[in-house]
């Protein structure tokens, strides 16, 4: 599994009153923890803020997009 993409390069997404707000992160300045991620096969950032939109916690919290990084020996990396 490819690591994730830095901080620097999240999208944060929160879905309110039917719209979905995008921002640019990383989320704050604290200190965080990730208790999970999933990993998506999109052909862009904006597919990947669709899936994500849909994802039951968008509703009631924020969700953090980012990119994987490819390993050297993967395709396009």
């Amino acid at each position: 599994m490819a690591p994730l993409g830095a901080a620097r390069e999240a999208k944060l997404l929160r879905v309110r009153d039917g719209g979905m707000l995008v921002s640019d992160g990383p989320f704050a300045e604290t200190k965080e923890q990730i208790g999970g991620y999933d990993v998506i096969e999109c052909p862009d950032l904006d597919a990947a803020l669709e899936v994500a939109a849909a994802h039951p916690l968008s509703r009631s919290c924020t969700v953090e997009v980012r990119p994987v990084d490819l390993l050297p020996w993967e395709p396009g990396g």
